[in-house]
This record gives C-alpha cells, sequence and structure tokens, in this order.
C-alpha cells in the first residue's frame, strides 16, 4: 500500500522516497488528503483553540 506526504519545505506532495521526515506532514493514505494537509492542520488547530476541555488561560490567584 502506497502513502504520501506533504513537503512543507516544497509545498508538494510526495512518495515514500521524499524529503526528510522533519520536512514532511503524514503519512496520509491518498494524495488527495496529503494535498490538503496544510488545511487539515489549521482545521484541527481551530477545533484545539476552541475546545471546551481545554483551557490555556492565567488562573487567578
Amino acid at each position: 500500500m502506497s502513502q504520501y506526504w506533504y513537503c512543507i519545505k516544497h509545498s508538494r506532495v510526495e512518495g515514500e522516497d521524499g524529503c526528510p521526515n522533519k520536512d514532511r506532514l503524514g503519512p496520509y493514505d491518498t494524495e488527495a488528503d496529503a494535498a490538503r494537509a496544510l488545511e487539515k492542520a489549521a482545521e484541527r488547530t481551530e477545533e484545539w483553540d476552541h475546545d471546551p476541555d481545554w483551557n490555556d488561560e492565567k488562573l487567578e490567584d
């Protein structure tokens, strides 16, 4: 089964023989999923920023 990564250095989808993992997001099962890696990361960040179970606000003394 092939896997795909999104290279943040070159802004492209790569196969297994791409750039080092430090420069990539993934692995993803499809090229289409890898192509939207940055979009998915932004969606997850937005969800986490509004997760009611987490609160990073400073607690009052």
